[in-house]
């Protein structure tokens, strides 16, 4: 294996980086945009069954090949790494703008370390310690402070909030597994299959329980928030988790996490581009978010 210090493996590394935070900075944006047709449980059923029919190509004969354990890590990370988080980033997207999802989602390299700590016995610095209270004071900035009514603390927090730390969560289990648990399997068959394994949840719970079929025939607008979904989950997630999940066994989990420090960035640019509304306090949430996260996972 490449050490960190080649400069080839460098540039890969940081080139993948990038051009992630391209691609999940952008799926905010997109939710947003297909839920003006669709409920969240809609985007998020048909986000998993666009990634996993594009991806079953790949899954069906790889499958053969895996024991028993394997199968049931590879749907366990199916099930924290895009399924649940899925549909809790759409349901929190009913209520949260998708710049400020964008941010507090940066919250994920931290969970990446307590999730490590917890399962793995990785070791918590004083630095991931401070670094998880200075962004977590950003995100509580974000989420008590509104654009139309500014403090507003008496009324409570913003508990749609609560969907992106718990997705990030979800992030923080699907790191650590797929790094201790998959030393040999390819990134592209961890993708593939994990997808595999939640596909036919997700295809029940859309064409069974919902009306999705119907709005993206006859409500207008339906066909144009269906592609946006169909680009999430093509792009957002099936290409989008074989980039993360070659990250994570070249790089460590952290630095494969830390596509969080760019996400916010490009999701703050669809957000204002879009007319959402952020004043001088959100900002400091943002910097607060960025700034803990850094902090936590310098070395």
């Amino acid at each position: 294996m490449e050490t960190t210090n080649s400069p080839t493996y460098s540039l890969k590394s940081w080139s993948l980086l990038i051009l992630l935070a391209l691609i999940w900075g952008s799926s905010f944006i997109l939710i947003k945009k297909s839920l003006l047709v669709f409920s969240p449980g809609e985007v998020g059923a048909f986000r998993i069954v666009a990634a996993g029919l594009v991806m079953l190509p790949l899954s069906i004969p790889r499958v053969k090949r895996l024991n028993q354990n394997q199968v049931i890590y590879l749907f366990i990370v199916g099930l924290v790494g895009s399924f649940i988080p899925a549909f809790l980033f759409a349901k929190a997207q009913t209520q949260l703008p998708s710049s400020i999802t964008g941010v507090i989602n940066a919250l994920t390299p931290l969970m990446v370390v307590l999730v490590g700590a917890w399962l793995f016995q990785s070791r918590i610095s004083k630095e991931n310690g401070w670094g998880l209270l200075i962004a977590l004071l950003g995100v509580c900035i974000l989420v008590l402070f509104k654009a139309d009514k500014g403090w507003d603390v008496l009324s409570g927090i913003n508990a749609y909030a609560f969907f992106v730390i718990l997705a990030t969560v979800c992030y923080g289990f699907n790191v650590n597994i797929i790094k201790y648990k998959f030393v040999i399997l390819k990134p592209v068959a961890i993708t593939a299959i994990s997808l595999m394994m939640v596909l036919p949840m997700a295809a029940i719970y859309l064409f069974a329980f919902t009306n999705f079929s119907f709005k993206l025939v006859h409500v207008e607008g339906g066909w144009l928030a269906g592609a946006y979904v169909l680009l999430l989950g093509v792009v957002g997630t099936a290409l989008a988790l074989i980039i993360f999940n070659v990250m994570v066994k070249l790089v460590s989990p952290v630095f494969a996490a830390s596509v969080t420090y760019l996400i916010p960035l490009v999701a703050i640019f669809w957000g204002v581009l879009d007319g959402e509304s952020l004043l001088t306090w959100h900002y400091v949430g943002i910097l607060a978010v960025i700034i803990g996260v850094w902090v936590g996972n310098r070395r």
